[in-house]
């Protein structure tokens, strides 16, 4: 029994509810462009929407983070990972917890307590210290030398208000050195492995805190990490998760992984991503924007490390390795069995493209270096050929060196570093604090969406299905399933019939059912595998009635205005409408 299934049956036994994945790319979050940890997915229910499952509730999580892209390539950095998660929504509380974890560790990994060590909320002029867990941890045998009260690190809160609290941070001592009596967390050796997270405080917009009346609990385990830890290894590419892909790509190459860690590394870690993100039922494609362009640097990424090791890009080593990652995951996510084509299709078409930017570079390289006034590239036309056509350093390096022409590395690094942090800002501006995101107005779009699907299927057939969507507080997209421009003439009439609703005051109803009665029922969902067996179902009079996770308003008048902005395509048989309400 792998590490996953030993943590949901550990759990399940524990009176949990094993809830399904979610998607990578979320509904109906603009916060982010993909599920970035465990408990995101759930943050409605954190927010006191009652979950189908009850109060007890835990899984395996897809997620993704790109934030440390460049960091991909050293022994611990993933962009996708899997995060373990159990739940309490009101239920148990620290006590239970804490003593849960524990025993997982101790007694189902047989982690040995003198390798553990653990943090907790220190305190601060608003929230006291937590001394319940630090207590709690006292009396399961963590001596008080390995237990560190911090404020900065053990505070947790869904954006600027809303539920949050302290939280505890288990760590496990990763090396082959003398295990310290005293634990430091800003030694490198600690690395953690599960957060309990408790929020009992509510934050509003005047920074006032108050004690909750119901209190959940949020914790997450890292799967990767973990096995690592589990298995012995420092380098988490040699455990059990990576070791069959990373040979793969080793004999590919025709290379030793310890001659070249770092490309093998990328490519391993890259081309796993990019098949989850491909695989998806959201019908993610490579592409110049939002989760598109992620799909695009990973792939291309991982091919100038595959041209760095000398494999031959034109040959079929991408399909090999990703069928690999396929039928190591499709046990447990059933995507990667339904799209497995669509994920061959991604990454030839993309590998294609890219093979030709790559001529294009050269020749603009070459053009380049006829025109240099001396003997230096500098560190403009440098990051120009990396921004442009994706070169890295290193191979314009090499270019460069067989024409006895220096680069300016240095100031290329100066000028990559800046637009580094430039993005950085950027996408922490678009992204912050919107995790709970779902005002007033979120809430009208979400229900708008409903009747749009509904009217689509009147105007343009019963065989429009929603393909995704994605609410900010300023619009509604809508992808769906069309083989052809919308005329003007079916826009206009979806747009008067989702108004028509609207003004008929129709109720929104809600109901919870088994999975297999609300489709006997003719409710509408967009991918029902990534239900859980009881789901909840919204119905909007005699108009529309889908599954779905909500939030919802009661009655169509409250929605307002619909009007649609904009009609174009989104990928190979989907449409996409861009909508606001006024």
């Amino acid at each position: 029994m792998n590490l996953k299934d030993l943590y949901i049956d550990f759990f399940v036994k524990h009176g949990h509810k094993q809830i399904p994945s979610a998607p990578v790319v979320p509904e109906n979050d603009p916060s982010v462009l993909f599920n970035t940890a465990g408990m995101q997915p759930l943050i409605p229910y954190l927010m006191g929407q009652s979950h189908p499952y009850g109060t007890r509730l835990c899984d395996y999580q897809k997620c993704i983070r790109t934030n440390d892209l460049d960091s991909v390539g050293d022994t611990t950095h993933h962009t996708f990972f899997e995060m373990l998660g159990n739940w309490s929504l009101g239920d148990y509380f620290k006590d239970e917890s804490i003593e849960w974890s524990f025993e997982f560790l101790t007694k189902k990994l047989n982690i040995p307590v003198d390798r553990l060590a653990v943090t907790v909320f220190a305190g601060n002029d608003i929230i006291p210290f937590d001394e319940v867990s630090y207590n709690k941890w006292l009396s399961l045998g963590i001596s008080e030398d390995r237990i560190t009260k911090t404020v900065e690190d053990n505070f947790w809160i869904a954006g600027e208000t809303g539920p949050c609290g302290g939280d505890t941070e288990i760590f496990y001592f990763r090396s082959d050195d003398e295990i310290p009596k005293k634990f430091d967390p800003n030694d490198d050796r600690w690395v953690e492995i599960w957060n309990n997270v408790f929020m009992e405080f509510y934050k509003d917009e005047k920074g006032n805190v108050s004690e909750l009346p119901k209190k959940n609990v949020d914790t997450g385990m890292g799967v990767e990490r973990t096995t690592a830890i589990l298995e012995g290894v420092n380098d988490n590419y040699l455990s059990s998760i990576w070791k069959d892909i990373v040979d793969l790509i080793a004999s590919i190459a025709n290379v030793k992984y310890e001659d070249n860690k770092k490309s093998i590394r990328i490519i391993a870690d890259h081309l796993r991503t990019a098949v989850f993100i491909s695989a998806d039922y959201a019908c993610i494609k490579p592409s110049n924007t939002d989760q598109g362009y992620i799909l695009r640097r990973l792939i291309r990424r991982a091919i100038r490390h595959a041209f760095k090791l000398n494999i031959d890009v034109n040959s079929d080593w991408e399909q090999k390795i990703a069928k690999l990652i396929i039928n190591k995951y499709k046990v447990y996510y059933k995507e990667l069995v339904d799209n497995e084509n669509v994920v061959y299709e991604v990454l030839k078409n993309e590998k294609t493209k890219f093979s030709r930017t790559l001529e294009k570079g050269i020749k603009e390289f070459e053009k380049i270096i006829t025109n240099l006034d001396g003997n230096i590239l500098n560190k403009d036309l440098a990051f120009k050929l990396y921004d442009t056509y994706g070169f890295p350093i290193e191979l314009t390096c090499e270019l460069a060196n067989e024409k006895n022409i220096v680069v300016d590395v240095e100031g290329f690094k100066e000028k990559f570093k800046k637009h580094q942090e430039l993005s950085r800002t950027a996408s922490q501006g678009k992204f912050k604090g919107g995790l709970a995101g779902n005002s007033e107005i979120e809430t009208k779009y979400h229900t708008a969406t409903h009747l749009l699907n509904a009217a689509l299927k009147k105007v343009v057939g019963p065989n429009v299905h929603q393909m995704g969507s994605n609410i900010t507080s300023e619009r509604m997209r809508f992808d769906f399933s069309c083989d052809h421009k919308l005329s003007e003439e079916e826009k206009s009439k979806a747009e008067q019939l989702v108004n028509e609703w609207i003004n008929e005051s129709l109720d929104v109803t809600v109901t919870e059912m088994k999975k297999e009665d609300a489709i006997a029922s003719g409710a509408e969902c967009m991918f029902i595998e990534k239900y859980p067996d009881l789901v909840t179902v919204y119905t909007i009079g005699d108009v529309s009635k889908e599954l779905c996770g909500g939030p919802h308003v009661k009655n169509t008048k409250e929605i307002g205005k619909f009007k649609i902005i904009k009609e174009e395509a989104s990928s190979a048989g989907v449409r996409r409408i861009k909508a606001i309400i006024e």
